[in-house]
C-alpha cells in the first residue's frame, strides 16, 4: 500500500503539469503580431489545420492563391523540424503560408475556406492525425484580421451549437518545412495517406465552396 501512494502522487504531479499552461506558449499567444508587408501585389496569410499536405492542396485550389508553402508556426522553439514537431514539445503546429492576390481573394474568404475545409470541432487534430502539432490555429497580423476571425468563429459556434476548436494566435514567424513536404499531394497522388485522407478532404471542401475554386480545380 505504501508503494501505491508515491505512484499516485507522481501521476497527479504530471497530470497537473500537463493541465498547466506552458509559460512559453502563453507568451506566444499574447505577443504583438507581426504584419507581413504586401510584396509585388501579393499578401500572405497563415493557417494550421491538421496535416499540412492536406491544407496546402486545399488553398492551392482557391482562385487568387498563387502558392502555398508547408511549414511550422505557433510554437516557441527555433528552427523546428518535422521530427521535432511530431514530438509535440516544440509548441509548433504544422502550418501553411498562403500567398495570395488580395484583389482577387480577401482574407475574410480565406478564413471561410479554413472553416469549410475541416472538422471545426475536433481538438488537437484533424481526422486521423492527433496531437498538438496538428491543432487548428488561425494567425492574425493585425486587429482587423483578428476581429474577422473572432466574428466568424463565434458565428460558426452559434450555428453549430458547439465549441469551435480553432485557436487564434498572433502571427510571429513561419518556418518553411523540409523540401520533401512541398507540393506533396500533387507530386504523390498515389501515396496511401494522400488517396485515403488528403484527396477526400479536398473534394469535400470543393463541394462546399465551388464558387471560390480555380477553373481547373472544379
Amino acid at each position: 500500500m505504501n508503494k501505491i501512494i508515491p505512484i499516485i502522487a507522481i501521476f497527479l504531479l504530471f497530470s497537473c503539469q500537463n493541465r498547466a499552461q506552458n509559460p512559453k506558449q502563453e507568451q506566444v499567444k499574447t505577443a504583438t503580431p507581426i504584419e507581413v508587408p504586401i510584396e509585388n501585389g501579393m499578401a500572405k496569410a497563415y493557417f494550421a489545420s491538421g496535416c499540412f499536405w492536406c491544407v496546402e492542396a486545399i488553398y492551392e485550389s482557391v482562385k487568387g492563391v498563387s502558392e502555398v508553402i508547408s511549414g511550422y508556426s505557433g510554437g516557441y522553439t527555433k528552427n523546428p523540424t518535422y521530427e521535432a514537431s511530431n514530438t509535440g514539445r516544440t509548441g509548433h503546429a504544422e502550418a501553411v503560408e498562403v500567398i495570395y492576390d488580395p484583389k482577387i481573394v480577401n482574407f475574410e474568404t480565406l478564413v471561410d475556406v479554413y472553416f469549410a475545409s475541416q472538422n471545426p470541432t475536433q481538438v488537437n487534430g484533424q481526422g486521423p492525425d492527433r496531437g498538438s502539432q496538428y491543432r487548428s490555429i488561425i494567425f492574425y497580423q493585425n486587429d482587423e484580421q483578428k476581429q474577422i476571425i473572432k466574428t466568424k468563429k463565434e458565428a460558426l459556434a452559434k450555428r453549430l451549437g458547439k465549441t469551435i476548436a480553432a485557436e487564434i494566435y498572433p502571427f510571429l514567424k513561419f518556418w518553411v518545412g523540409e523540401d520533401y513536404h512541398q507540393n506533396y499531394e500533387r507530386l504523390n497522388p498515389n501515396q496511401g495517406y494522400i488517396r485515403q485522407v488528403s484527396i477526400p478532404r479536398l473534394k469535400r471542401f470543393q463541394a462546399k465552396m465551388p464558387e471560390v475554386l480555380k477553373k481547373d480545380k472544379h
